[in-house]
């Protein structure tokens, strides 16, 4: 069985802002930082074989204060290459490019990667981790294109964390949907 326990980083000054934030290098907030310490006392009382991050920042700093330090840091588990779209807010995108990442299947940001690049990439990474327990920080669009797997489109706060049973398929947990900080 590959048990894998993903957890979304926490708050960044770009989340905050409501900016598109893929692959620049952001630190978490104060708060961020709180709500990644908040996890710690949870996560402590569980055994990994491997604590992986994202080689961003962010998720390496959560991955810090929640658990401690990661044995790999990967760039395959960064959050979707936003191109040309990269540190925009919301309303600052075009419809077209608003509903398209709404719809996220397909979607390709301009001079960034698409949604089935990322599932490639990240996907890749999943399956060759061996049998066991698997601790992952990483990024909301990761968490949200794995629960779209599994028939649940939604989006994950700063340092939800979703429980999956990765041979099978199947989502155990999620926990952190009411947190703050978006």
């Amino acid at each position: 069985m590959s048990e894998l326990w993903l957890v979304r980083h926490g708050q960044t000054p770009w989340n905050v802002e409501g900016r598109l934030t893929g692959w620049t290098d952001l630190p978490l907030t104060a708060l961020g930082e709180q709500q990644a310490q908040a996890l710690r006392g949870w996560l402590s009382a569980e055994r990994f074989g491997r604590v992986l991050a994202s080689d961003l920042q962010r998720a390496v700093q959560t991955a810090r204060l929640a658990y401690g330090e990661p044995q790999e840091v990967l760039a395959e588990l960064r959050e979707l290459n936003f191109g040309d779209l990269e540190g925009l807010r919301w309303a600052e995108l075009p419809e077209s490019e608003r509903n398209a990442l709404l719809a996220f299947e397909g979607f390709q940001a301009p001079g960034g990667e698409s949604t089935a690049q990322l599932r490639r990439r990240v996907y890749a990474r999943f399956d060759q981790l061996p049998p066991g327990r698997h601790l992952i920080f990483t990024h909301g669009g990761v968490l949200r294109m794995v629960l779209r797997e599994f028939d649940q489109d939604r989006f994950l706060p700063p340092c939800a964390v979703l429980g999956l049973d990765w041979a099978h398929k199947r989502v155990l947990f999620v926990r952190g949907e009411g947190a703050d900080g978006s």
